[in-house]
């Protein structure tokens, strides 16, 4: 199968390469670069090559001849999302969806839309399954729900959409982020001996390995298009819901001799559990192998090779927000988020 990943130097498409290639598929990267700077460590893997464009600069005559595609490329997560709502929502929703119809018009059969469990919110004491209410506290939730919608539309006998909502991601990759909970927690541990809750604990987050997630992916792009065409999937383990006090208690048993503290309750609302029972009965060879205990031992161990310090934590490319302010103060980014050409610095004028 010709495959092309979006968002290929990504947390997620950093791992996910390797894999698509360990399946014997024509694979091609597209990424923007935002985030290339942040290359934790090197697993000795071989990547597909990655091409330097903006998805929403793409054609579709650069789409033509490919058999699937995997949209890993937005502004990735709900406190990035909510820096300029507008910016996300051109990107995320409206430059997905024109993507997509780019796609559908080359030919492209099937479209692995990566969303998020993001969209349920607010969700109380329900258990949240894909029939469920959403309740989106955030523009990258609204974004995630108007492109699933908006991609649902586009279904017919030679489209096939799918949706995965992904829990909160977690684990190491070689392009890591200390932006997500677990990783959070476990950077803090291991640099300071503290695992510091900004909040009281008690919100609940279902967690996914990023390992697990791309699995999801591979089996979306291969099972038969009637048991997916047009479905969204929550990805992740009902076993993985866990409250953030939990995930905390788990850091600072698996990074032993860690204080684990708690602030008060915080402005972030969402807190939700999930069923991920409609993924094992329409993929059944998905599984998830990763539990958030082996997750935290392989950071320790990733963090132990590399002796991760507090500089390398607290680095700007390993925080996505943190990052993108950066190319923004420095004007390498203009306000639609594309590269901006370096000025030429010629010398001044010298009178003899």
């Amino acid at each position: 199968m010709r495959i092309l990943y979006t968002g290929a130097d990504g947390y997620i498409g950093a791992v996910l390469g390797p894999k698509l290639l360990g399946r014997g598929h024509d694979v091609t990267g597209i990424d923007t670069g935002l985030y290339r700077r942040g290359w934790l460590f090197d697993d000795g893997q071989t990547r597909p090559m990655v091409i330097s464009k903006d998805t929403r600069q793409l054609s579709q005559a650069d789409l033509v001849g490919i058999d699937a595609v995997v949209h890993l490329a937005e502004l990735s997560n709900d406190p990035l999302g909510e820096n300029d709502p507008e910016i996300t929502m051109e990107i995320n929703h409206r430059g997905s969806v024109d993507f997509a119809r780019k796609c559908k018009a080359a030919g492209v059969g099937r479209f692995v839309y990566a969303s998020s469990c993001s969209i349920y919110g607010a969700a109380g004491d329900e258990i949240k399954s894909e029939t469920s209410s959403f309740e989106p506290q955030t523009a990258y939730a609204r974004c995630k729900i108007l492109v699933e919608r908006d991609l649902r539309e586009m279904v017919d006998p030679h489209f096939t959409p799918i949706f995965l909502r992904n829990a909160t991601a977690f684990g190491a990759s070689p392009r890591q982020r200390f932006d997500l909970v677990l990783n959070n927690l476990a950077g803090f541990a291991f640099t300071t001996g503290k695992v510091r809750v900004m909040s009281d604990g008690t919100p609940c987050r279902p967690l996914v390995h990023v390992d697990d997630i791309c699995q999801a992916i591979l089996c979306a792009l291969e099972a038969p298009r009637e048991a997916v065409c047009g479905e969204a999937f929550n990805v992740g383990d009902d076993a993985q819901n866990y409250t953030v006090r939990e995930i905390a208690e788990i850091v600072g048993r698996t990074f032993a001799g860690s204080e684990v503290s708690y602030g008060p309750s915080g402005p972030d609302t969402r807190s939700y559990r999930v069923s991920f029972a409609k993924i094992k009965k329409h993929m059944p060879s998905f599984r998830c192998q990763w539990s958030a205990e082996r997750g935290a031992l392989q950071l320790k161990g990733v963090f132990e090779r590399i002796r991760l310090d507090d500089a390398t934590f607290n680095a700007a490319p390993f925080t996505r927000l943190s990052e993108l302010r950066h190319l923004r103060s420095t004007e390498q980014l203009d306000p639609r988020l594309l590269w901006t050409p370096i000025k030429e610095m010629l010398p001044a004028a010298v009178n003899l």
